[in-house]
């Protein structure tokens, strides 16, 4: 059995103001994501923005997290308590956001954004897709840190005692999607941007592999309380969420398949 490593969550103690590394986390996650956009807008010519136009879209791409992030979480995970408790909406200190409603979130701040420069949503989305994983694994390392959205129990011996999952061993599921939907998938879409591709690829990629990943690592991740096993008695709500991503990923990228046969790029 590992052991686990008892980080205190909170980084910075400024006299009442606590600084936990969960929100580093997500400023990090922000702040990689400004530098590899601005640093790939240098160097490839294809580029849909140019430099100085990154902090604009990163300020757009921000709101859209914080407020797709957190409206998914209130809507998919947990309508009902804040249908009761309404200004607990807006306590963002007590954490609760959602990949899935933070996904949609971005993709309006692309719409919005690419509207007021005028350009393809699109081809800003994709240019801009090798950045997000950064941050979505520094996500998964703050909810290791702050020892939640831990795994299932289990006699692995890469199981660990959570402070707050019980006397029993559990899957570090947390880094588990790091090394996935973070580590993984950031190298694989890096590779793939390196040469201009077809429109569409690189989206169909994000889809497919995101949520494939999720999927995967849902059935080793504790389900949410609240819901448990929604389907078929192992389902749960993340799968759920991922399940169509892989329909249109898988859809996305046949039809990029169908399309550039001719020029031999399937």
């Amino acid at each position: 059995m590992l052991q686990y490593p008892h980080i205190d969550p909170v980084a910075i103690h400024l006299g009442p103001i606590s600084v936990h590394w969960y929100g580093l986390m997500y400023i990090f996650g922000i702040f990689s994501a400004w530098f590899l956009i601005r640093y790939r807008a240098k160097i490839q010519p294809w580029s849909p923005i140019k430099p100085n136009q990154v902090a604009d879209l990163i300020l757009y791409m921000t709101f859209g997290i914080i407020l797709g992030g957190r409206i998914g979480y209130i809507v998919f995970y947990n309508l009902s308590f804040y249908i009761h408790n309404p200004l607990q909406m807006f306590y963002l200190w007590d954490g609760g956001m959602s990949f899935h409603g933070g996904f949609i979130g971005v993709l309006l701040s692309f719409i919005f954004y690419a509207r007021t420069i005028n350009i393809n949503w699109m081809d800003l989305a994709e240019f801009v897709a090798p950045s997000v994983p950064v941050g979505l694994g520094a996500g998964r390392l703050g909810n290791f840190i702050n020892g939640e959205l831990w795994g299932r129990v289990t006699d692995s011996p890469i199981g660990m005692i959570f402070p707050t999952g019980g006397p029993l061993p559990r899957y570090p599921s947390q880094l588990f999607e790091l090394f996935f939907e973070g580590i993984v998938l950031f190298a694989v879409l890096w590779l793939v941007t390196i040469k201009k591709r077809p429109r569409y690829l690189v989206f169909g990629l994000f889809l497919l592999l995101y949520s494939c990943a999720r999927f995967i690592c849902e059935f080793v991740r504790q389900p949410d309380p609240q819901y448990g096993f929604i389907l078929f008695n192992w389902m749960t709500m993340g799968q759920i969420l991922s399940l169509p991503m892989i329909i249109l990923g898988v859809a996305v990228l046949t039809y990029i398949c169908f399309k550039t046969r001719k020029n031999k790029v399937c």
